[in-house]
């Protein structure tokens, strides 16, 4: 199996995990995060069969931080109740954060031995991609772990004013 065929196997085994934690979810915040992020996969699943396909990438120029700060936004006031997250939920986050970490690693791997210019710019635009999904699942895993000191540090309320 060569390292396209591998990153459509990793793809498919992505979406499923992320589509069964957005079900299993309680915390809106979470479920709409790993909604989110299941659309971003399914698209990156779209261009890597473009590639092997001989096609040309065809892609909308895409920021999953931008589309998460869109749903949070939305959310706001419902995120600002008591948010409690069960241990099963913070697992899937520590999950979501590995499976991202080791989905960079692989494509940086693959960029690496890559000689074809298409799928060096598919790789190095997945590369960027799942980087921002890692800081979006530890982000959202502070969050939800402890969001009074989420708030301190990333909104820096108190300390900026």
């Amino acid at each position: 199996m060569d390292a396209l065929e591998l990153a459509v196997n990793m793809g498919k085994d992505a979406i499923s995990f992320y589509t069964e934690a957005a079900k299993k979810t309680k915390s809106p915040a979470g479920k709409k995060m790993f909604q989110t992020i299941t659309l971003d996969e399914m698209r990156h699943l779209e261009m890597i069969t473009q590639i092997i396909n001989g096609l040309n990438i065809t892609h909308k120029d895409v920021s999953p931080m931008e589309n998460v700060k869109t749903v949070f936004a939305s959310m706001k006031d419902e995120m600002m109740k008591k948010i409690e997250a069960t241990s099963d939920e913070l697992e899937a986050f520590k999950i979501a954060m590995n499976m991202e970490k080791e989905g960079v690693e692989f494509y940086k791997k693959t960029l690496a031995g890559s000689k074809k210019e298409k799928e060096r710019a598919l790789l190095e635009l997945l590369i960027q991609e799942e980087k921002q999904h890692y800081d979006l699942f530890a982000n959202t895993y502070q969050f939800l772990a402890s969001t009074g000191n989420w708030f301190l540090w990333e909104e820096r309320g108190i300390v900026e004013g």
